[in-house]
């Protein structure tokens, strides 16, 4: 049987152990949503970034005009980029790069970036993702990442992992959990009809809603409405399955 396991916050990732794991990021509110949704939304790529300072250097990258920075720090807009919330930015993203930088979850994506695969997860896109892993990774043992906060656990992560986990029982029941997945799987079943009220009641999902946000809440806990693979290569997010999709139209 295969391992799954759930690191409660990314300042629990060990990096000399990622060769050999597959590795799913969350950051439930808001970066791996937005990520989501920036894909979706028809822009070329994502590149996370650690901090503004890298983003600006990334930028000198590009010699055209086909990007767009994004961002905030500490729940505010960087000066200078685009507000970074989901329903904001999606009318800027069209056959753009993006080059975010947000507190937590991009800076997870950094940290986790020498595993053999890496992931980025929400709500909207898990199934479609968990799906991927199950039929094309056979032995290895996968990390399901939850963001959190400077160091601190965060609600809304831990439940996005546990609906990751019943996304990959719907594919098979031949997984190993550690306690860790089994608290965040058990977490998920007795809320799983709750989702919107779950990101809600979370420290960082009432800050958002009282800065006026509220919608983004109920955006973010959609399950499974986006069937991409957000997979991240040589630092970029791309979506996996993008061009059978076209191939289909």
């Amino acid at each position: 049987m295969r391992k799954l396991h759930v690191l409660m916050k990314k300042e629990e990732l060990q990096e000399e152990k990622l060769k050999d794991k597959v590795v799913v990021v969350f950051d439930i509110l808001l970066a791996t949503t937005t990520i989501a949704m920036i894909l979706e939304n028809g822009a070329e790529e994502v590149i996370p970034v650690k901090d503004s300072e890298e983003a600006h250097e990334v930028a000198k990258n590009f010699v055209h005009q086909n990007y767009c920075l994004a961002g905030e720090y500490l729940g505010r807009t960087i000066n200078g980029f685009l507000d970074p919330y989901p329903q904001a930015l999606k009318r800027h993203v069209k056959d753009k790069s993006v080059i975010l930088s947000t507190t937590n979850g991009t800076v997870a994506m950094r940290h986790a970036q020498e595993a053999k695969e890496m992931y980025a997860a929400s709500m909207l896109n898990s199934m479609a993702i968990a799906k991927h892993i199950f039929s094309t990774n056979s032995s290895e043992t996968v990390w399901l990442v939850c963001s959190g906060s400077h160091g601190a656990f965060n609600l809304e992560d831990f439940y996005g992992a546990g609906y990751f986990i019943d996304c990959l029982f719907q594919c098979s029941n031949q997984w190993a959990l550690t306690d860790s997945a089994i608290a965040a799987h058990l977490f998920y079943e007795g809320n799983k009809d709750n989702g919107e009220k779950v990101l809600l009641t979370s420290r960082v999902g009432r800050k958002i809603h009282s800065a006026g946000y509220g919608d983004e809440l109920k955006f973010a806990s959609q399950k499974s409405v986006y069937h991409q693979i957000v997979k991240f290569t040589n630092g970029k997010c791309t979506v996996l399955n993008k061009m059978n999709e076209e191939l289909k139209k």
